[in-house]
């Protein structure tokens, strides 16, 4: 049986009570039926360092939110930004720009992560946040002996990588280092645009403005250089104690985003993250987990490269750092598995405009602001407890958590918040015998508003934040099956989601300002409710053939219209989805690979906030995966193989897009890349 054969038949032969174990290469993952886990993606996925692409192209729940040729954004199960939450090893990351252009998946390389745990639903009560699903991303760890694995990738457009990760030590200590490099010229879409081509294609059309063009000497410009460092140091200390160190720095430079007028000069992050686990203390502790980290972010945009910014540029910079620990132990008592903490998180978020690097309130004399976030800090203290319980064939899992947020900012003149909640939840799986089960959850989940939500100021003084939001609060239905066959298995899922005061962007709340019309208090809370389904599996045909299926989909819609507005269609919602791949293993060494990704027409959809409908469309996929000397791989594939010209992501106005000529112009959608070929050596020892 060759080893892609193993990895699909894991799926099929995984039995459990509760936690499905999945073997998956040469890891073991715990995940509960409800949990999506994507697998080896350092190994699999070598197109290029975006994890949102990935994530896309693996999973029906996922869709890319295209802002560029890397550092995009994700959207699961039609939630976004904050109501859905990213956990890199344990660490709250966020990005710094209000615009999301360096969202959290955007801090972690591909190359580094060992696999992804998609945990969709208000089922989580370790971490802060989690409304509507939380992606877990667990990165690769030290190995005793001496192991390395390098890699070189080329691709259409100039696309060029390098990375390389060392491992090694023994079973005391263990290290690990991995660092890459990569960059890449401006993709085209299916009719030979790129960057500079489909700005072009707006102005032409008469619905951008001229001055969103890029100046001449900047319209070859990559679209992006990115490096990347991880450091890991891994210390048995006794038996039963292990200490966990790492470090991650991303450094990405002149990252275009055409479909915005900024561009981002720069993208530094850092992330440090300590972990202490002791095991089998005494009687009432299995497990002691003590973490604590730091995450940084900067981020400036600017107009520079732009016509408008020719002879005066403005730029936008962010910060924001995340200091956070968390304490939880884990014993069993009378046939249940408890698990008590605490988790803290303090969160900063300045942000400051300038002028030609002069500070703005300076050049404009008073009448246009410095901060556009100003030094707001968002606190977080919160208490949570699980139990794992079995009843014969029933296995239940409950948790609470109680969270106590602060959120104040430096502005004298912007009123303080505090949100307290009780959240939890129960879910229950039901096994009828070892190939068929069911599950059955309800959950209560919150999450507050950001700061910029609350607080962000306009570069013309206008207040953009609506100050007195409340947190919004999900209830939450979900079920499901999942059936095994001796050739496959079948999962299904659905859910119902209430969201009381979901926090939407109103773009008909606007005031007048020197002559210019502009968003005032754009944040609105309104209920609204969100359901959908998604349907997957596995089917081994042969020993050499198998299939991989999956679609997903979601409606959503706003119990009123917003103010001043008549439609109740909910934002970011994308329509069916649907992910498909046959995969055959020739002989112990060669694995070819043929993906479909298709989705139907995005139809419903909130035009009074920008939204627009977008066609479907349906693209082909080709991979092949060779193995030889033991040691080398080499990949070589064809993404989009019939060069369609197609677009994914939607111009909610939450982010600030192209202006247009006229308030009734359609905003630029962005076209996703045209054919695309790619190459990969690797060595592993």
């Amino acid at each position: 049986m060759t080893k892609k054969q193993a990895i699909a038949l894991s799926f099929i032969c995984a039995a459990s009570l509760f936690a499905d174990e999945v073997q998956m290469q040469t890891i073991d993952v715990n995940a509960n039926i409800d949990t999506e886990v994507i697998k080896d993606i350092h190994g699999e996925d070598v197109k290029s360092a975006d994890l949102a692409e990935a994530l896309f192209k693996q999973s029906p729940s996922v869709s890319i939110v295209r802002r560029s040729g890397i550092a995009n954004d994700i959207i699961v199960r039609g939630q976004k930004k904050d109501n859905i939450s990213v956990i890199i090893d344990g660490v709250k990351i966020y990005g710094a720009c209000p615009n999301r252009m360096d969202p959290p998946v955007s801090h972690v390389l591909t190359n580094n992560i060992d696999y992804i745990e998609i945990d969709e639903g208000p089922y989580n009560v370790e971490d802060f946040g989690v409304l509507s699903a939380d992606v877990k991303v667990h990165t690769i760890k030290p190995e005793a002996g001496f192991h390395g694995d390098l890699n070189l990738g080329v691709g259409s457009w100039g696309y060029q990588k390098a990375a390389a990760t060392l491992t090694g030590g023994n079973d005391t200590v263990r290290f690990l280092i991995s660092g890459s490099t990569e960059s890449s010229e401006q993709y085209e879409d299916g009719d030979g645009n790129d960057f500079v081509g489909q700005i072009q294609r707006e102005i032409d059309a008469g619905r951008a403005i001229p001055t969103v063009q890029y100046q001449d000497k900047y319209k070859d410009m990559d679209a992006y250089e990115k490096n990347t460092l991880m450091a890991k140091l891994f210390w048995n200390i006794t038996d039963n104690q292990e200490l966990r160190l790492s470090y991650t720095a991303n450094r990405s430079d002149d990252v275009l985003y055409p479909s915005s007028k900024m561009d981002a000069l720069y993208d530094d992050s850092d992330i440090y993250n300590a972990e202490y686990i002791a095991k089998d203390l005494g009687r009432y502790s299995k497990e002691l987990y003590v973490q604590l980290y730091r995450s940084e972010v900067e981020h400036p945009m600017s107009t520079k490269y732009r016509l408008m910014g020719a002879k005066d540029y403005m730029t936008h910079t962010l910060t924001t750092q995340v200091d956070g620990a968390k304490l939880k132990n884990t014993f069993d008592i009378g046939g249940h598995e408890v698990t008590a903490g605490v988790d803290y998180s303090l969160r900063n978020w300045d942000g400051w405009y300038t002028k030609n690097d002069k500070p703005l309130d300076l050049v404009s004399g008073g009448k246009m602001p410095y901060h556009s976030i100003y030094d707001v800090d968002t606190e977080n203290v919160a208490f949570f407890l699980k139990d794992k319980v079995q009843l014969d064939k029933l296995v239940l899992d409950m948790g609470l958590r109680y969270d106590t947020t602060n959120i104040d900012s430096a502005y004298a003149k912007q009123q303080s918040n505090s949100y307290d909640e009780l959240n939890g939840y129960i879910m229950g799986t039901y096994h009828v015998d070892s190939s068929l089960k069911f599950y059955g959850g309800f959950g209560k989940s919150s999450r507050v508003p950001d700061a910029k939500e609350l607080y962000w100021l306009g570069s013309m003084g206008n207040e953009i934040g609506t100050p007195n939001l409340e947190d919004t609060i999900n209830y939450e239905f979900d079920l499901g099956l999942e059936k095994q066959f001796n050739s496959g298995v079948v999962k299904f899922k659905a859910f119902y989601s209430i969201l009381d005061n979901f926090i939407a962007y109103n773009a008909s709340n606007t005031m007048t300002k020197m002559g210019k019309t502009m968003a005032y208090h754009a944040y609105e809370n309104v209920d609204a409710t969100i359901y959908g389904f998604e349907f997957s599996g596995t089917y081994v045909a042969t020993e050499a053939l198998y299939f991989d299926y999956g679609m997903a989909y979601q409606r959503g819609e706003k119990e009123r219209p917003l103010t001043g507005q008549s439609g109740t269609n909910m934002p970011e919602i994308p329509p069916l989805k649907f992910n498909g791949a046959v995969n055959y293993d020739w002989g112990e060494t060669l694995n070819l690979r043929a993906e479909l990704i298709a989705s139907d027409t995005w139809s419903d959809y909130d035009a009074e906030n920008g939204e627009q409908e977008i066609d479907g469309y349906a693209v082909v996929n080709l991979k092949a995966t060779k193995t030889f000397m033991k040691n080398f791989e080499v990949t070589v594939g064809v993404d989009n193989i019939f060069d369609e010209t197609y677009a994914v992501s939607n111009t909610y106005k939450d982010l600030i897009l192209l202006p247009t000529v006229t308030k009734n112009d359609a905003i630029m959608l962005m076209n996703e890349p045209g054919r695309y070929v790619y190459a990969n050596l690797r060595y592993k020892f």
